[in-house]
C-alpha cells in the first residue's frame, strides 16, 4: 500500500493543477446540485418490527385520509389570574383563532373546539386547541408554520396567554456561530503547531472542500433518499474534524520529511505513502462504525450513518490527492519561517512529546492505574443512564414549545403531553372490551372512548398518562397495557414509539459493538502485525466512551454544570447515544491510535527497544495528535451552542469522549501499558503472520521507488 500512495502522492504533486480542478469541479457540481434539488418532501421516522410501527401502519390502512403520521400541533391558551377561559370574552378569541386555523393552510385535517371537546382545564384556566396535519412535519411549508403562529400571536395580543407546542414547528436545526467558533480555534492550533499561515491554511482549506461537496451532495439527494433534518449536521460535524486530522497528518509528515532534506515531489510522496496509509487506515475504522449503524436496523441512523461514511471517504480521497497537489503549490511557504532559516529544532532534540513518553515509561504502572481510576471514577453516573427521546419538555424556557408544553402539564397533568394511542384491530364490541381492560390498570388519568373508522373494523383509544412521558410509570403502563389485551391491539403515539426506540438500541448494542470491535480488531490486527496492541486499542475506547456517557448523563440528566453547557432542562439521555457514541466515537479514536503506535512500529521494525520506540513515536506524533485532538473537541464543541437538544448532546458527547481518549487513552494509558508489555505487545503467533497480509503501512517498501540504496538504521528511525 505504502508504494501505490507514494506513487498517488508524487502525481498528484507533479499534476496539482489537474487536480485541484477536479476537485473544484466536483464542489461545482455539488453545489449545483443542493441548489437545483427540490425541497425535501419528507424526512420520515419509522422503526421497523415494533409494535408502534405496526400500530401506525394499521392506521394508514383502516382510517385513510386521517393522517396517522401527519405533525400535530396544540395552540394553548392561559387566562389572566382570576379569570376562566370560559368567559364570554375568552371563548370568543379562541372561536376566532380556530376559524383563522382552519382557513390558515389546506394541508390541514382537523382543528378541534376546546368548548366541544372537553379540551378545557378543570379549573377553567386553560384550553387548548388540537391541529391536525395531513403530512409529516419536515413537509409542511412556510405559509402552514407561518400560519399557525400568527394565529397564535394574533390571540396573545387580546387579553390571554398563548403558545404553540407540536411537532408542526419542528424544523432544520440552525446553524449557530459556535461551529465558525470551532473552525476559528482549530486554525489558530494549526498556525501555533506549524508556525506557518500557509501550513495551517491548507488542512481547513481542504476539509471545508470536503464537507462542502459531502453536504451539497447530501442536499441533492435528500428528497431521493428521504434523508432527516440532522443528517447533513452530523457530516459536517464528522467530516469537518476528521478532514483536518488527515490533511494535519500529511503535511506535518511532509515538512519532516523535507527537513530530513528530501526533494519536495519526493517528500509529498513519502508523506502520502507513510501517513497516508495511517489515514486510510484511520478512515477505514471510521467508516466501518459509521456504516455498521445499519445493523440497528433503523432507516433514519442507517441513512445518517451511510451519509456521514461518504464524507469521510471524501476526506480521505483529498487528503492523499488534492493536499500533495495544494503542497506543490505552496512551495516553501509550507514550512515555518524557523526551519526555512535553518535555525529550527532538530528531530532529535527532546520535546514535550519525548519528555512526556520518557516519564511515562519510568513509571508506568502509576500512569495506567492513575489513569483508569480517573476514567472509571468518571464513568459512574452511566450506571444511572435512562434513554428516551427528547420532547418539548427539554426545550430552552425561551421557547413557545416548552411554554405549552408546561401550561398544558399544569393545567391537565404531566401526562397530557404523552398520550398513548391504542389501535384496536376489531369490531366495537372488542374496543369497548379493551376499554374496560385499560381502565382496570393502574397509572392512567383518562381514557376517551372508542372511535370506530367507517367500516367498523378498526377503532382507536386515548390513554392519558398520570405521569410525564418520559417517566418509569409511563413506560410501565405501556407495557400493562401490551400485557393485558391481546395481539389485536396495538399501542402507539410518540411516547410509545420513544420506548419502542430506546428498546431497539438496547437490543441493538451488544450485536453492534461485536460487529464494529470485531471488524476493526481484524483490522488493526494488519495494520499493526500485533494481537494485544489491537486488543488495547479497542479496551481503551470502551473505557473513554464509557466514561463519556458518564459525563453525559452528570450533565444532560442529572443537571451538574448544565448552566454551562446551556441544559435548561434536565431528562432522559437521548435512546440512540450509546450506540451512536460507540460507532462514531470507535473510529474517531483509532485515528490517534494508528498515527501514534504506527510510528512506534515503525521505529520498532527498524530496531529500536520497545522503550526507545515508544519516546520515537511520540517524539514524532504527540504534537500532531494533541493538535489533532484539541481541533475535533473544538469543532464537536461548537454544536453544543445549537438550540437542538439532540445534537447538543452529540456534539458534548463527542468532544468529552475525544477529550478522554485522546488524552487519557492514548497519550497516557497506551503507551504506559506498551511500557509494561515490552517486546510482547509486538508479538503475532508465527501461523497468523504468514496467512495476514503485508500492508506495509510503515513504509519499508518506499526505497526502491526512489532509486535510493535502503539507508541505514539510524536514518530510518529518522523517517
Amino acid at each position: 500500500m505504502a508504494t501505490f500512495l507514494y506513487k498517488l502522492g508524487r502525481s498528484a504533486f507533479r499534476r496539482r493543477r489537474l487536480v485541484a480542478l477536479l476537485w473544484v469541479a466536483l464542489l461545482a457540481i455539488a453545489g449545483v446540485g443542493a441548489a437545483t434539488a427540490p425541497a425535501p418532501t419528507s424526512g420520515s421516522f419509522s422503526i421497523p418490527g415494533t409494535e408502534a410501527q405496526r400500530a401506525f401502519d394499521l392506521l394508514e390502512e383502516r382510517f385513510p385520509g386521517a393522517g396517522a403520521d401527519g405533525a400535530t400541533a396544540r395552540v394553548v391558551f392561559k387566562a389572566p389570574e382570576g379569570q376562566k377561559m370560559t368567559d364570554p370574552a375568552h371563548k370568543a378569541v379562541v372561536k376566532e383563532t380556530v376559524s383563522a386555523l382552519k382557513s390558515g393552510s389546506d394541508q390541514i385535517v382537523s382543528v378541534t373546539d376546546p368548548y366541544t371537546a372537553q379540551a378545557v382545564s378543570r379549573d377553567g384556566s386553560t384550553a387548548y386547541v388540537s391541529v391536525a396535519y395531513k403530512v409529516n412535519g419536515m413537509e409542511l411549508t412556510d405559509e402552514t408554520r407561518e400560519a399557525l403562529t400568527q394565529a397564535g400571536q394574533n390571540a396573545q395580543g387580546k387579553g390571554l396567554t398563548v403558545e404553540v407546542g407540536g411537532d408542526a414547528l419542528q424544523s432544520m436545526p440552525e446553524t449557530g456561530a459556535g461551529e465558525i467558533v470551532g473552525v476559528i480555534i482549530a486554525g489558530i492550533v494549526l498556525v501555533i503547531t506549524f508556525g506557518s499561515l500557509v501550513a495551517a491554511g491548507l488542512p481547513l482549506l481542504t476539509a471545508i472542500i470536503g464537507v462542502g461537496i459531502g453536504v451539497s451532495s447530501i442536499a441533492a439527494l435528500a428528497n431521493v433518499l428521504d434523508l432527516g433534518s440532522t443528517t447533513s449536521t452530523l457530516a459536517m460535524m464528522i467530516g469537518l474534524a476528521v478532514g483536518i486530522d488527515y490533511a494535519l497528518f500529511i503535511v506535518s509528515r511532509y515538512r519532516a520529511e523535507l527537513a530530513d532534506g528530501r526533494e519536495k515531489e519526493d517528500a509529498a510522496g513519502r508523506a502520502v505513502g507513510t501517513a497516508g496509509s495511517a489515514v486510510v487506515f484511520a478512515g477505514l475504522t471510521v467508516v466501518i462504525a459509521l456504516v455498521g449503524l445499519a445493523v440497528v436496523n433503523i432507516p433514519m441512523l442507517t441513512k445518517m450513518g451511510f451519509a456521514a461514511a461518504g464524507t469521510v471517504v471524501i476526506a480521505v480521497l483529498i487528503a492523499l490527492t488534492l493536499i500533495p497537489a495544494l503542497l506543490g503549490f505552496a512551495g516553501n511557504k509550507v514550512v515555518g519561517r524557523k526551519q526555512r532559516k535553518g535555525t529550527a529544532a532538530t528531530g532529535d532534540k527532546p520535546n514535550g512529546g519525548t519528555r512526556w513518553a520518557r516519564f511515562v515509561i519510568r513509571r508506568p504502572l502509576m500512569v495506567l492505574l492513575v489513569g483508569v481510576i480517573g476514567l472509571g471514577a468518571i464513568a459512574v453516573p452511566a450506571a444511572s443512564l435512562e434513554m428516551g427521546l427528547p420532547d418539548d419538555g427539554v426545550k430552552p424556557t425561551s421557547t413557545t414549545e416548552r411554554r405549552a408544553y408546561d401550561a398544558l402539564s399544569d393545567g391537565f397533568g404531566p401526562g397530557f403531553n404523552g398520550p398513548l394511542l391504542v389501535v384496536v384491530d376489531g369490531d366495537k364490541a372488542t374496543a369497548d372490551k379493551t376499554v374496560s381492560t385499560i381502565k382496570g390498570l393502574e397509572g392512567w388519568a383518562a381514557v376517551t372512548p372508542a372511535t370506530p373508522n367507517k367500516a367498523g373494523d378498526a377503532a382507536m383509544i386515548t390513554v392519558v398518562p398520570k405521569d410525564r412521558p418520559s417517566s418509569v410509570a409511563t413506560e410501565d403502563l405501556v407495557h400493562d397495557i401490551r400485557n393485558s389485551t391481546g395481539d389485536d391491539v396495538l399501542v402507539t403515539g410518540a411516547t410509545a414509539m420513544n420506548i419502542d426506540f430506546s428498546q431497539k438500541m438496547n437490543d441493538a448494542l451488544v450485536p453492534y459493538l461485536a460487529l464494529v470491535v470485531g471488524l476493526a480488531f481484524l483490522l488493526l490486527t494488519v495494520v499493526f502485525r500485533s494481537i494485544l496492541v489491537p486488543l488495547k486499542a479497542a479496551l481503551g475506547f470502551l473505557l473513554s466512551v464509557v466514561a463519556a456517557l458518564g459525563a453525559v448523563v452528570a450533565v444532560f440528566q442529572w443537571g451538574w454544570l448544565g448552566s454551562l453547557f446551556g441544559v435548561e432542562q434536565t431528562g432522559p439521555i437521548m435512546s440512540m447515544m450509546p450506540i451512536f457514541m460507540v460507532g462514531v466515537v470507535f473510529g474517531l479514536a483509532m485515528d490517534y491510535e494508528v498515527f501514534l503506535v504506527t510510528r512506534m512500529r515503525e521505529a520498532y521494525v527498524h530496531g529500536e527497544r520497545p522503550g526507545e520506540a515508544i519516546v520515537t513515536g511520540f517524539r514524532h506524533s504527540a504534537r500532531v495528535v494533541v493538535a489533532a485532538a484539541v481541533i475535533m473537541i473544538a469543532v464537536f464543541s461548537g454544536f453544543i451552542g445549537m438550540d437542538d437538544q439532540m445534537i447538543k448532546m452529540i456534539g458534548f458527547g463527542l468532544a468529552v469522549a475525544v477529550l478522554f481518549d485522546a488524552f487519557v487513552v492514548r497519550m497516557a494509558i497506551v503507551p504506559a501499558v506498551l511500557a509494561l508489555l515490552g517486546h510482547k505487545a509486538w508479538w503475532l503467533p508465527k501461523w497468523l503472520d504468514r496467512i495476514l497480509p503485508n500492508v506495509d503501512v510503515e513504509g519499508e517498501s518506499l526505497a526502491a521507488p526512489t532509486g535510493e540504496d535502503t539507508p541505514a538504521k539510524p536514518d530510518l528511525v529518522k523517517v
